[in-house]
């Protein structure tokens, strides 16, 4: 689709959560920014009858493996899939290799984003060295180097005393915690949830309380010292129930929750298919729906990918050797439109909310809105087409998904950032 500097989006639903609108109206641009009609100088008209308008999605949990790992994934590559997928923004997570504990890492993706990136990239760094656990990481020099939040994502650090002061420092850089919940020890070995079908399949159990045990510390730091820490990927009906006791009280804990532990469950493990093995784990039934509802009353503000890619040599081993993680970016609005819109259980006003209004909050971003000044970062949604998700057609250099051959209803129509069109299924 050809960039105009000046246009209007005709016809379309325009769903804006932080500003309570949801109605038919024009949406104007101008030089990348998002305008009033009237200041449009004749403007070409686009027309998206049909379609919703909704502020630009943000994705803050993203492995896009550069430095590192550019046979699974790099940064052009990664933000093509995420700008077909519908995100304007993503975050990338810090376990490169190198890691994101220096400035230098960071400099580096941030000149490589500027060169190749088709969206906007937000930088995260390290909560402690070589995201090892033992020592912090040099926070101010990270919170310098412009990254938006800190995270050993892969890792969690299992030193309380450690990750005590990194949230006392992450809060005087005005830096959220962003925190893999993982007892290590419970985990130990182990590569699906621990529950009936693990008994089934003989497979190595990972009980839930390896995630529950480290919410609930993360509860009581984030009490302490009134900050802010996410969790991500919650996964189990307890981590659910703990947020939301917490939230209650007033604690300023936030949680994510992917598109595969809405969509499936361990029952899925016994196809022996390594695209099913994520960490967290695919949990129980109950736990799925505890997710569902958990996203329904409020309680989870996010929806993340946790967009991990993996070559087809690493995934096609055995179920125990296979690495952790699928692709996501490109099915994550379909899984979530057909699952949660479809189904009833939010209103479109309220899954929007989880893509950018709940990023947006955590980050403290100045996006997730189409308010007139802000920057002309769109996502264009078709709610009701109906397709079968094929991972060949995906524009990630992986295919490690469990959604091949899904059939979805709704997926992204267009993307646009900074007022251009960076992806489009239109062909004028």
């Amino acid at each position: 689709m050809k960039t105009r500097n000046h246009y209007v989006l005709t016809g379309a639903r325009v769903v804006d959560p932080a500003r309570g609108i949801d109605e038919i109206m024009d949406i104007g641009v101008a030089n990348g920014i998002i305008v009033d009609v009237s200041e449009t100088k004749n403007p070409g008209k686009i027309d998206f009858s049909g379609k919703v308008i909704a502020p630009g999605f943000i994705d803050i949990h993203v492995h896009l493996r550069q430095p590192g790992n550019t046979g699974a994934e790099t940064i052009a590559t990664g933000t093509m899939a995420a700008a077909a997928g519908g995100f304007t923004a993503i975050v990338a997570m810090p376990n490169t290799t190198p890691c994101c504990d220096t400035a230098g890492t960071i400099e580096l993706i941030k000149r490589e984003s500027e060169r190749n990136a088709k969206v906007r990239v937000y930088t995260c760094g390290c909560l402690s060295k070589d995201s090892a656990g033992v020592e912090m990481a040099g926070i101010g020099s990270l919170k310098n180097a412009g990254v938006v939040a800190l995270s050993d994502d892969g890792r969690c650090i299992q030193n309380h005393e450690l990750m005590r002061h990194v949230v006392a420092y992450a809060k005087s850089f005005n830096l959220p915690v962003m925190d893999h919940c993982e007892e290590e020890s419970l985990k130990s070995d182990g590569v699906m949830h621990e529950g009936k079908w693990s008994v089934l399949l003989g497979m190595r159990g990972i009980p839930s309380a390896a995630e529950e045990l480290i919410i609930q510390r993360n509860i009581i730091f984030s009490r302490m010292f009134d900050w802010k820490i996410h969790m991500q990927h919650i996964s189990t009906r307890e981590s659910v129930e703990m947020i939301r006791r917490a939230r209650a009280r007033g604690v300023r804990v936030t949680a994510e929750a992917t598109p595969h532990h809405i969509a499936l469950t361990d029952e899925n493990i016994k196809k022996f298919d390594t695209n099913y093995k994520m960490n967290p784990p695919l949990r129980s039934e109950a736990d799925r729906q505890a997710v569902i509802e958990g996203l329904r009353d409020g309680t989870i503000t996010i929806i993340a990918t946790d967009h991990a890619p993996h070559t087809v040599t690493a995934k096609e081993v055995e179920f125990d050797y296979a690495p952790f993680g699928i692709i996501g970016l490109e099915t994550a609005l379909p899984v979530c439109l057909t699952e949660l819109y479809h189904s009833g259980i939010l209103s479109m006003s309220e899954l929007v909310s989880k893509f950018t209004v709940g990023p947006a909050d955590l980050l403290g971003l100045k996006t997730g809105t189409l308010e007139p000044g802000s920057s002309a970062d769109i996502t264009i949604i078709d709610p009701d087409e109906e397709f079968t998700y094929d991972v060949n057609t995906s524009f990630s250099k992986s295919r490690n998904t469990p959604f091949h051959g899904t059939k979805f209803k709704g997926r992204a129509e267009a993307t646009i950032v900074n007022g251009n069109f960076v992806y489009s299924r239109r062909t004028e």
